[in-house]
């Protein structure tokens, strides 16, 4: 497994932030902010991630992390935001669509079928809300995402989420050593057993790999 140094210094701080933000737990969260600014993390892509964290951790957690950064950062909300618009739903449906297809590639179709059959809203939202209004924002690349994403999935016990996202990373453009990079930062997170099948989750991805599968 590849170490930490496969990520360059400012992604890495970052997933690990959004490792931080998974736990839920504020101590570590404040923490992790001082090495976000010392290492010149872009605010943006801090903003970026904690928005997106919503999608993956919840309101719950994502509040506590954005107190965190607002706090320790001393970094002010910004005044407006286009997105709260919600008359550029055609827009977020439109960009949605194509961010989740470069995600999922082949598995794009049956990702759509599989979330109706769950309920049409949750299908709807997902292609909406969740890849156009947040996961297609200009602020951070979709690579970081993806990484963030792994690391999120990963410490949240979800293999599922995970495969597809190790996956949506490969397909962003992430090398297999980024993706070992972050998987390192979240194995002290991790119980043994927790590791243990992260570990052969990435192998089989790893092993089966196509650009478009």
């Amino acid at each position: 497994m590849a170490r930490q140094d496969s990520l360059d210094p400012q992604t890495r701080d970052l997933v690990r932030f959004a490792a931080a933000i998974a736990q839920g737990y504020e101590p570590e969260l404040r923490e992790r902010v001082s090495p976000l600014r010392s290492s010149q993390v872009p605010v943006e892509w801090v903003e970026e991630l904690l928005l997106q964290s919503i999608l993956m951790v919840g309101y719950p957690r994502a509040l506590i992390a954005f107190g965190a950064w607002r706090k320790f950062s001393g970094v002010p909300a910004p005044r407006e935001d286009e997105d709260t618009n919600y008359e550029r739903w055609p827009e977020w449906s439109r960009r949605g669509e194509e961010t989740c297809r470069l995600v999922y590639g082949d598995n794009y179709r049956k990702l759509r079928d599989n979330t109706r059959e769950l309920h049409p809203a949750i299908d709807g939202w997902m292609i909406t809300e969740g890849y156009g209004r947040t996961l297609a924002r200009p602020g951070l690349d979709l690579m970081r995402r993806e990484l963030c994403t792994v690391a999120q999935t990963a410490v949240l016990e979800a293999p599922r989420q995970l495969h597809s996202h190790l996956r949506g990373s490969l397909h962003a453009g992430a090398s297999f050593g980024q993706i070992e990079g972050v998987l390192s930062v979240v194995n002290p997170l991790l119980s043994f057993d927790q590791w243990k099948k992260v570990k052969e989750l990435w192998r089989s991805v790893r092993e089966g790999w196509g650009p478009n599968g």
